[in-house]
């Protein structure tokens, strides 16, 4: 296992996550990088990975994702969001992006250094969800270009480049009917309790006014025959967003205090003061807030009586995090030297897949249309009359073409040997053979990181062994190969299967989640997740103190959930076990020389367009 102290990006990593405490004014808070999309719960955040490569866009969208999240808990109190948010879908979208511009933009102007990196969030979004390219506003989110056209206004900072088209797609629309409302943002900017009622009335002059339900403050007098203020009761101080009961010098000097924090992220600066002084703060707030005093959300979506010891030792992580170039050219090397005899097999086989592929995309083509790619074959009707119009073709998108297909292999120390070596190169080529196709390819593994509970099972013996600490075990999930990365840069990531030490235990049913959970994420209309096991789930120091059935009924729970939902098609491969008591579609082999071939045959079935099947109608749950 690479050491931390190996990595010329974790120094990079432990600074930009003090400095996120400090400025979120929550010394606890749990940071962690992972390859997964970034998102905020229950005092956890997950930022963009940064590799050991730390790219300039690396390290900008890492800063510019936590200053975000960070800002927004500095400033935001879900109460008074609860409280004054409307109940339209529209109306509620448009009310999110402004509260979120508006804790951004009072970040900008308190912390100067934070405006550059929100930017870089900013342009990596507009560059993911194409808005450079669009050219009709129905295309474009209004929520959006108003979030946007509130930051703009708030810290007169130009938008990039795909932002701003699509602020400008809409601004004419936003001008003509809230301009004179959205020119008083900067007198409201300051208390999130007065900016929502600006927000209500924007949203309101936009026509959404149906949408917003209730007022809130219809039926309660504010400051009346001396009844206390909403700040008074206990919520949180808008003012400010950081001002304590007793007056707001202390928030001047802690505002002060943490307007350096985003520029001293290169290196380790002493935060403790604002530490201390935003903990207080948060203290006092926590202690007024009872809406916000809920419980902690489950570890499991299939299963909210699952328990974890700790996620503290958890390990999302790159496969090339995990080893350098060197090494994984050699451990690819030694791979592609074990199955020098195999491969001629599985590239007949997934040849034979593309030929399936290719024949359902050479039929789909549509005909004389106005524009498109010029029709070579109907040329000859313009010689012999050239009055006849040209006639164009498009390629028409089949169900294929806008699909993800995500690998999920067990790395358990079952699997060492001939049946990682298989499942690794099967894995490869595949990858290979669907991209040819304009499909996207994922490939995960997932174990853990020590035999016997690692780190997890060493604080539960210090905390004097409390009955049924349920998951026992430091997770250990790899990304070989990210759906949006080219097939040639995550080619060498799968030798690192071959690496000494790699494959330990394998608890299958939270890899079964974080892997439907990044697929759930994917903008693609068709997801398909195809899991390779050896066996049921086995973490000795789990099933040692949890019953015998723990994990994998929480496995049994795990597969029902993700086959209720049908956001994604799930099946399964069992390597020598038999995995149709757990899929409902499912295909177990005796032999692993197999596996290429099941992997073919089933991703085969499902892309079948069959009118009588349907894409699933020919995968049954068998044994062979």
């Amino acid at each position: 296992m690479t050491k931390p102290a190996d990595n010329p990006a974790e120094p990079f990593k432990k600074a930009l996550a003090e400095a996120t405490r400090a400025m979120a004014g929550q010394p606890e808070l749990s940071v962690a990088f992972s390859v997964d999309p970034p998102g905020y719960a229950g005092g956890n955040m997950r930022l963009p990975q940064v590799t050991r490569r730390m790219t300039r866009d690396e390290v900008m969208l890492a800063r510019g994702v936590a200053d975000a999240y960070a800002l927004r808990l500095r400033y935001h109190s879900d109460a008074t969001h609860r409280r004054y948010a409307p109940h339209g879908e529209t109306a509620a979208a448009l009310f999110d992006a402004m509260e979120t511009a508006r804790c951004e933009a009072m970040g900008a102007r308190a912390m100067p250094g934070t405006a550059g990196n929100i930017d870089a969030k900013i342009a990596e979004e507009a560059r993911r969800m194409g808005y450079a390219e669009i050219t009709d506003p129905a295309r474009a989110p209004l929520a959006v270009a108003a979030g946007y056209l509130v930051r703009e206004i708030a810290t007169e900072r130009a938008l990039p480049r795909g932002a701003a088209n699509v602020l400008n797609l809409w601004r004419g629309f936003l001008d003509s009917h809230a301009g004179g409302a959205m020119s008083g943002v900067d007198a409201v900017l300051d208390d999130q309790q007065a900016f929502a009622r600006f927000a209500r009335r924007v949203i309101e002059d936009l026509g959404y006014g149906d949408e917003l339900g209730d007022d809130p403050d219809a039926d309660e007098p504010e400051d009346e025959a001396g009844e206390p203020d909403e700040d008074e009761t206990g919520e949180e101080n808008e003012s400010g967003g950081d001002a304590d009961d007793d007056g707001s010098e202390d928030s001047t000097a802690e505002e002060e205090s943490a307007e350096a924090q985003p520029d001293s992220r290169a290196v380790q600066a002493a935060l403790s003061d604002a530490e201390e002084a935003d903990l207080a703060d948060d203290a006092d707030l926590e202690e007024g807030e009872p809406p916000d005093d809920r419980p902690p959300p489950p570890h499991s979506e299939a299963d909210p009586g699952y328990k974890v010891w700790t996620t503290r030792f958890d390990e999302e992580i790159a496969a090339d995090d995990l080893a350098d170039a060197l090494e994984l050219e050699r451990l690819r090397a030694y791979l592609d030297q074990q199955l020098e005899p195999l491969k001629g097999a599985v590239a007949r086989l997934a040849n034979r897949l593309q030929r399936r592929l290719q024949a359902q995309q050479n039929r789909a083509w549509e005909f004389d249309l106005e524009e498109g790619t010029l029709d070579a074959g109907r040329l000859a009707r313009v010689v012999a009359n050239p009055m006849t119009p040209l006639s164009f073709k498009r390629e028409r998108d089949t169900d294929f073409r806008d699909t993800v297909v995500s690998l999920l292999i067990d790395n358990s120390g079952s699997m060492r040997g001939r049946p990682i070596s298989i499942a690794a190169i099967s894995a490869d080529v595949l990858a290979r053979t669907l991209e040819r196709c304009q499909v996207k390819v994922e490939i995960l593994g997932f174990t853990t990181r020590a035999w016997k509970g690692g780190q997890s099972r060493e604080t539960w013996l210090a905390a004097q062994r409390p009955p049924s600490p349920g998951r026992l075990n430091d997770l250990r999930h790899i990304v070989y190969k990210p759906a949006d990365a080219p097939w040639r840069r995550a080619r060498a990531n799968l030798g690192l299967m071959m690496k000494e030490g790699l494959l330990k235990e394998n608890i299958d049913g939270e890899a079964l989640e974080w892997a439907h959970r990044r697929l759930t994420g994917r903008p693609e209309a068709r997801r398909i997740l195809m899991v390779i096991s050896d066996g049921a789930p086995v973490d000795d120091s789990t099933l040692s103190v949890n019953p015998a059935t723990y994990l994998e009924r929480h496995l049994r729970d795990v597969i029902a959930m993700i086959e209720r939902r049908r956001q994604v098609e799930l099946i399964a491969i069992g390597i020598g076990h038999d995995v149709t008591r757990y899929y409902t579609r499912a295909v177990t082999i005796t032999d692993v020389e197999q596996l290429a071939g099941a992997m073919t045959e089933q991703l085969a079935s499902l892309f079948d367009n069959d009118p009588v099947r349907g894409p699933r109608g020919r995968l049954q749950r068998r044994g062979r």
